[in-house]
């Protein structure tokens, strides 16, 4: 197969049909596991069906692209190890939503809503919130769990997944770092920018970008010179993908984000936007920040006027120059290091795929 042009680079090699195919073929055999346990299960399956169904596939697409810069061929066993990252991605997107108490995802209910609805429609005992949160709780553990077992299933070498399962490791333990120091962060009422920074560098951005490539690279032998530029690309590039996240849960259109307008206002999510313009603000437009942030009956109007003052404070502005400033760091450490064709070209368009969309 051949790359298809910078324009496209998630469709380069046919990467996202391939990856939703091989996620949907693992998802198959898996139901049959569970459908032997009981029928009371197909719940769970429909569930992380209908979530693995959306996304846009960017964590096997970099470790695709870490895999064949640093010289691995087009092979199955490969598409197969990398797709695994879907199923780590499901898993922080359904605890992620339970965390912050999120209503949808991907346009569709957050799981944690999905099954309290099941046990309200079916008039069950106690409290559906209560099963719902539990339920939701379980399907990310499954999710880990089968993340790690298609990793670990693909038929590559075992050596080259011993290498590629201690990155695997410390991604795992990272996001989990990054996930706590958010809960933390929120905690204690954000507004401190190295904070913010520090959680987007572990919620996010290592995970997403860096980590992926190291996990490629790792399952292709690669050498130090490439892991090292893979991190002066991923990680720079991490961060911007996640601030860009910050402007579209503020500023997002929700026919395409799938979330509704100013969500991540009401949920009172302690972002770099949100610590930029607490910085920038006057008194009265401080008051307003912390009056209306965290409200979860915001309202058009309140979400209107948080937006005002991010926009006039300048927070927009800063964080959108540092989105720019980040990316182009990330494509210039492509240039410290000769990947294998089409890699570098792929990358390239990767990062501005990561960081002017608008889902």
């Amino acid at each position: 197969m051949t790359a298809v042009p910078h324009s496209a680079p998630l469709d380069a090699e046919e990467l996202r049909s391939r990856v939703h195919k091989a996620v949907g073929d693992f998802i198959s055999r898996q139901r049959a596991i569970l459908d032997a346990i009981s029928d009371d299960l197909d719940p769970l399956v429909e569930a992380v069906t209908d979530l693995c169904a959306g996304g846009k596939r960017l964590r096997p697409a970099f470790a695709w692209w870490g895999w064949r810069g640093a010289g691995g061929g087009d092979s199955e066993k490969a598409l197969h190890a990398v797709a695994s990252l879907e199923f780590l991605q499901a898993c922080a997107l359904i605890h992620d939503d339970v965390m912050d108490g999120s209503d949808t995802r991907r346009g569709l209910p957050a799981a944690h809503r999905r099954f309290a609805s099941v046990h309200r429609q079916a008039s069950w005992l106690g409290s559906p919130e209560i099963f719902g949160t539990g339920a939701a709780i379980l399907l990310g553990d499954l999710c880990l769990s089968w993340a790690d077992e298609m990793l670990m299933t693909s038929g590559l070498d075992s050596g080259d997944l011993a290498r590629a399962k201690a990155v695997y490791d410390e991604m795992r333990t990272e996001l989990m770092a990054g996930q706590y120091l958010d809960l933390l962060e929120q905690a204690r009422g954000g507004g401190d920018m190295e904070r913010a920074m520090l959680v987007v560098r572990y919620k996010s951005a290592k995970y997403t970008i860096e980590r992926p490539l190291h996990l490629g690279g790792a399952l292709a032998g690669a050498d130090p010179q490439i892991l090292a530029a893979y991190t002066g690309y991923g990680l720079p590039l991490g961060e911007a993908f996640q601030l860009r996240d910050d402007v579209l849960g503020v500023f997002g259109d929700p026919t395409e984000t799938g979330k509704p307008a100013g969500d991540d206002l009401r949920e009172g999510k302690q972002t770099v936007l949100v610590a930029a313009a607490m910085n920038r603000a006057n008194p009265s437009q401080a008051s307003q920040l912390r009056r209306h942030l965290g409200d979860p009956g915001l309202d058009t109007e309140g979400v209107s006027v948080l937006r005002e003052i991010i926009t006039d404070t300048g927070a927009l502005r800063h964080v959108e120059e540092l989105i720019d400033t980040l990316t182009h760091q990330a494509v210039a450490s492509l240039d410290t290091v000769v990947l294998h064709s089409p890699a570098p070209e792929v990358l390239s368009g990767l990062a501005y795929a990561a960081t002017r969309r608008t889902v």
